[in-house]
């Protein structure tokens, strides 16, 4: 895992700066690890066959309704298209301190990419 400034969102700017003051923008040290084995298993624990409902909400005398607008059933989560979401980008890592509080590290998936993660993908009508 390596830390790249120049992907750091503008809005994290005030963020940023105090990163740099107070660590610098160097590379990590040391290095954060994690073993594909590992995250495949502790992502496998949540996400091994799911569904996947898109939705929109509105809201109507303070009570939200919900239009479903499509349900995919997501059977055998793969490794290897974990591995690859890892490499293009649509499982990354989240340093979840930007509050001055460190509320933890976290891996985090886009979510319309989540359904590339799955061996099976069945539409639900």
């Amino acid at each position: 895992m390596s830390f790249d400034e120049k992907n750091v969102h503008e809005r994290h700017a005030a963020w940023k700066a105090s990163v740099q003051e107070r660590v610098g923008l160097g590379e990590l040290a040391p290095q954060p690890y994690w073993g594909f084995d590992d995250l495949f298993h502790k992502a496998g624990t949540k996400l091994h066959n799911c569904f996947f409902v898109r939705a929109e909400a509105i809201r109507k005398d303070e009570k939200e309704y919900f239009s479903y607008k499509s349900i995919l059933m997501l059977q055998r989560l793969s490794l290897d298209k974990f591995i690859k979401a890892i490499e293009t980008g649509a499982v990354y890592v989240d340093f979840d301190a930007r509050t001055g509080h460190n509320h933890g590290t976290k891996f985090r998936l886009r979510r319309e990419r989540m359904p590339e993660l799955y061996g099976t993908v069945t539409a639900i009508q």
